[in-house]
């Protein structure tokens, strides 16, 4: 399907979808790093831009409309409607898009916290707007780690459907292929020692691209991106931010020694290793942690492709 991709970031969930045999029409960020790294690894049709920028006429149609958007304005929404509250600037042009373009589908990913903003009244606000929109929906929290990716994080993923394709939804949400503890005929979560030790001490002589790592002391307490790392377990969440100031604190490595290289934390993410990501050594943690992991992009990818061969859409 053809896809139009905004707040694209580097290009997790693209390139998942790229990898099933979907196609990128289009796709936005405002992050010139995150830009440089998606047109050197996907490809040119990122337009590096300010949505207050972008005409919404000028954005080509496509089957499918995919993206998340920040949410810092819905704990408001038990007292305003979200399309009118000015912080949610970038979630009204994702509704805004979804009512022009009208297309087929809409894929929307978001933090498990969306949940429950407004004592839950913003989710419902939001379902509200995209069915005004036009759309029947489907909301899901998952789990990564139920899916094979070696990180447990959680996400909400929102489907939408043009009522016009009926009012069965055909998007069939995956089942999970992983568990805990390799259940019900289930595969094992995948820990990150499976995922990432293979890779050479960074300290050592090594051509493994972005294998650099932050110098940010490891002193264990109870705090995000402060815990011990399991090596049998799956990765914490990949984090954006994290330390208080705004900055990124990458995770522990389970070591104990240092924190994980940004090309682990990438391995983490399911990005492959000759993805090469650019800017600084905090922007490339950031553009990983604000990914979609590229493993469950490819098989909502995979859905699409069956929805496109199965429904003649």
């Amino acid at each position: 399907m053809k896809i139009v991709s905004l707040f694209s970031g580097a290009g997790g969930l693209d390139l998942g979808l790229l990898q099933a045999g979907n196609t990128i029409i289009w796709a936005n960020d405002i992050d010139k790093n995150a830009v440089e790294t998606y047109r050197n690894n996907i490809g040119n049709r990122i337009v590096l831009d300010d949505i207050k920028n972008i005409d919404i006429a000028g954005i080509p149609e496509g089957d499918v409309v995919v993206g998340g958007f920040p949410c810092q304005g819905f704990s408001q929404a038990n007292r305003f409607r979200l399309l009118d509250d000015e912080r949610n600037q970038l979630y009204r042009f994702f509704y805004e898009v979804i009512k022009e373009k009208q297309p087929y589908f809409f894929i929307a990913e978001n933090v498990k916290g969306i949940l429950s903003l407004g004592n839950g009244e913003a989710i419902k606000q939001i379902i509200a707007d995209f069915e005004e929109a036009g759309y029947y929906t489907d909301l899901h929290l998952v789990n990564m780690a139920d899916y094979g990716v070696p990180e447990t994080r959680q996400r909400v993923i929102i489907i939408g459907q043009r009522r016009s394709l009926g009012k069965k939804i055909l998007f069939r949400f995956p089942l999970p292929t992983h568990d805990k503890n390799g259940q019900n005929g289930l595969k094992k979560w995948v820990s990150i020692r499976e995922a990432i030790g293979h890779f050479p001490d960074p300290d050592t002589p090594n051509d493994v691209l972005n294998h650099e790592y932050s110098k940010y002391k490891v002193e264990y307490r109870d705090y995000t991106a402060h815990r011990q790392t399991d090596p049998d377990k799956p990765s914490p969440t990949i984090l954006a931010r994290g330390n208080g100031g705004g900055g990124v604190c990458a995770i522990p490595h389970y070591n104990g020694i240092r924190r994980l290289t940004v090309r682990e934390s990438a391995s983490i993410q399911t990005f492959p290793e000759n993805f090469e990501f650019y800017g600084t050594k905090g922007a490339c943690y950031r553009q990983i942690g604000n990914a979609v992991p590229v493993m469950f992009a490819n098989i909502l990818g995979d859905e699409l492709m069956r929805i496109e061969r199965d429904e003649k859409i």
